[in-house]
């Protein structure tokens, strides 16, 4: 029952970090971009071609940039075929993956596999604690 309970909580961990890189990036991006709407972990609440990615960034009603903010467990092939078709949806949109600093190469490694890297830019983000 415990590993039960362990794997709960750590999806239930994820799911409060991606939320929150969401609602972050959202509120660091709102200077380059006028119109960011965003899908926390499982809504499909703004549509960008028939996708659901976390944060859609325009201006002046015009989409520049589609961002999926990844975790340690969501980066899988299958993710990397949902990239690979959000990338196919239009010319001049930009696709954003922010993924957790340790884990670009696999990530890098997934783009190369579905011929996107070269349309596809990687961030990454690092949790840091430091107790005393």
């Amino acid at each position: 029952m415990e590993c039960i309970h362990g794997e709960v909580e750590t999806v239930q961990s994820e799911k409060l970090i991606h939320d929150w890189i969401v609602t972050h990036l959202k509120q660091r991006l709102l200077r380059d971009y006028k119109d960011i709407s965003i899908n926390l972990d499982g809504e499909k609440k703004n549509e960008f071609k028939r996708h659901y990615p976390d944060l859609i960034l325009g201006n002046h009603g015009l989409v520049l940039a589609v961002m999926e903010v990844e975790t340690e467990r969501s980066i899988t092939p299958e993710k990397a075929d949902e990239w690979s078709r959000i990338v196919g949806t239009g010319l001049g949109v930009k696709l954003i993956v922010m993924i957790p600093k340790a884990l670009k190469a696999k990530t890098v490694e997934l783009l190369w596999g579905k011929g996107i890297a070269d349309k596809t830019a990687v961030g990454s983000y690092e949790i840091n604690i430091k107790m005393p």
